[in-house]
């Protein structure tokens, strides 16, 4: 590494209303500080009027920008000029991370055993659940696991308690990682693009129970998985990734199931990849997602 040049790298993000001179202004001030873009991806939705960006950044010079503070002091005059909303984050900080489960294991371990082989930039600090099936997976990687049994008369408590969880772990992230419980609008609403869910099939097709079964009686020629957002709205938040598999009429409910698994576990992994860098905006109903 050259003698001016920053190890640390940052990731600025935003949205706001198009106009003129946004991508001019965000270069101007790396230019004019020695800052070195690694990766640079803008997106304008001409239907809703728009912008987004994601610029991932280093020093390369003796004017570089001292630490997070002083990137996000450097940024100050053009996040307010253009009213954007944005965020400013170390590229190397791991976003926390809690999963909610019930009895499916297989994204839960999915996740995991990625987190475990350093293939997945996040760090889990904690799993809740339902059920105390999983305990044991979760422990063995020693993520502290908590129970947190539901019905419809302690469900406020339970969602309190998941909260705390939360809090107690300062994580960023809740991921319902097939947790067979409808989070309320309260949750929902509190962890507004900070909820991930996986959904076993395309929405919105085949929502609630036994989708496979439904899906087998209907004779799909095409099972998937849709990782989203959660919203108040059941299982139709914004979508993160989608993937497919075609099928036809020898495949059993159980193929469909063990196919319909594999998918889930890889879409979900991806929209968690993509939201711990940072790619994911949320767009209205949509997404834009730099991958």
């Amino acid at each position: 590494m050259t003698d001016g040049q920053s190890a640390s790298a940052y990731v600025l993000t935003f949205s706001c209303v198009d106009a003129v001179g946004i991508v001019a202004a965000v270069t101007g001030v790396l230019a004019e500080s020695d800052g070195f873009i690694l990766d640079s991806q803008q997106y304008a939705d001409l239907d809703s009027g728009r912008f987004f960006m994601r610029v991932e950044f280093r020093g390369a010079g003796p004017r570089f920008l001292q630490g997070l503070d002083g990137v996000r002091t450097a940024f100050a005059p053009v996040i307010e000029h253009f009213a954007l909303e944005a965020r400013i984050s170390d590229a190397g900080a791991k976003p926390r991370f809690v999963i909610a489960v019930s009895q499916g294991s297989h994204c839960l371990n999915d996740l995991l055993h990625r987190w475990s082989t350093g293939n997945l930039a996040i760090d889990i600090v904690g799993v809740v659940s339902n059920h105390e099936v999983l305990r044991r997976l979760s422990e063995w990687h020693g993520v502290p696991f908590h129970y947190l049994p539901v019905s419809n008369d302690n469900r406020a408590e339970q969602e309190a308690a998941i909260l705390d969880v939360m809090a107690r772990g300062q994580a960023d992230y809740l991921v319902l990682a097939r947790y067979m419980q409808v989070l309320s609008e309260d949750l929902s609403a509190r962890l507004a693009g900070r909820c991930i869910n996986i959904h076993h099939s395309f929405l919105p097709g085949f929502k609630g129970a036994k989708p496979y079964h439904r899906a087998h009686e209907r004779g799909v020629k095409l099972i998937g998985a849709t990782a989203h957002f959660v919203t108040s709205d059941l299982d139709e938040g914004p979508i993160i990734e989608q993937a497919v598999e075609r099928v036809d009429h020898r495949h059993s409910v159980e193929d469909l199931i063990r196919t319909g698994r594999d998918i889930e576990a890889q879409v979900l992994a991806k929209a968690v990849r993509w939201v711990a860098e940072q790619r994911v905006l949320i767009d209205g109903r949509k997404t834009v997602v730099f991958r």
